[in-house]
């Protein structure tokens, strides 16, 4: 059990403070915990670690108001619940879980990352909740069983998504040309599963989707005539740099 006795333990083990609030960082993973508690006098975390335990529920975080990162992935957890006391988190991993709807993550008002990847997300409803939560600019859905390409308008709502993993949904094969068409419906994403997303990329994939495949292949051309000016302007550069040079030298 997760009792202060064995809290206290795990901190001598790990040479962290001995008086409980001094701690901003708690190593609890690996250790077979079925229940969240005894925490009540941890309030200096910032960052707590509980991953690969056997957790079923999200409960008795009420002393860690000053978290911002928790790390839930591993367990046996069925419900995002519980998360309210947490206002200054900024990232939260809760993938390898038992999850089937995202909710309960629009009272956390600067929550940046959300890593819910190899959970149980199957439709669009499921996921209908993300819209509430505009602070979101890192969102890892990937290995989960989404099929519906109207999850698009989902992340279409979130304002700051820069960042998105869908890898191993069968959505990805629903969608038409899945990767111009999300460059081009989510205007602010710079990383898409396990690329980024370059600004040349940006512009093709929207010259492409105002007038085909003939207009993106017009302005990769216009990219790449400007790639190789730009690499000609500096190997000139450094010609005349170097002619400067020796000028010099037989002077």
């Amino acid at each position: 059990r997760m009792t202060k006795k064995t809290l206290l333990d795990i901190c001598k083990q790990q040479d962290l403070y001995w008086t409980p609030y001094l701690n901003d960082t708690l190593y609890l993973h690996y250790k077979g915990f079925d229940r969240l508690e005894n925490l009540e006098e941890y309030t200096g975390l910032k960052c707590l670690w509980l991953q690969c335990n056997c957790f079923t529920k999200i409960e008795n975080l009420e002393a860690q108001t000053e978290l911002r990162c928790l790390y839930l992935q591993l367990n046996l957890i069925t419900k995002i619940e519980n998360l309210e006391p947490l206002q200054k988190l900024g990232s939260l991993n809760i993938s390898n879980n038992c999850i089937k709807t995202i909710e309960n993550l629009s009272c956390l008002k600067v929550l940046q990352t959300l890593q819910i990847a190899h959970n149980k997300l199957q439709t669009v409803e499921d996921i209908q909740h993300l819209q509430e939560c505009p602070s979101i600019s890192v969102l890892d859905l990937s290995h989960n069983n989404l099929r519906d390409p109207n999850i698009i308008t989902v992340l279409e709502a979130m304002p700051n998504l820069h960042v998105l993993n869908l890898m191993g949904n069968e959505v990805i094969k629903k969608i038409a040309n899945y990767r111009k068409t999300l460059i081009v419906r989510l205007k602010k994403l710079t990383y898409l599963d396990d690329r980024p997303v370059f600004p040349k990329d940006r512009a093709c994939a929207e010259a492409w989707a105002v007038g085909g495949l003939e207009a993106e292949k017009a302005e990769r051309e216009k990219w790449e005539t400007r790639e190789r000016k730009k690499i000609q302007d500096s190997f000139d550069a450094l010609a005349a740099i170097r002619q400067k040079a020796e000028e010099k030298k037989r002077q």
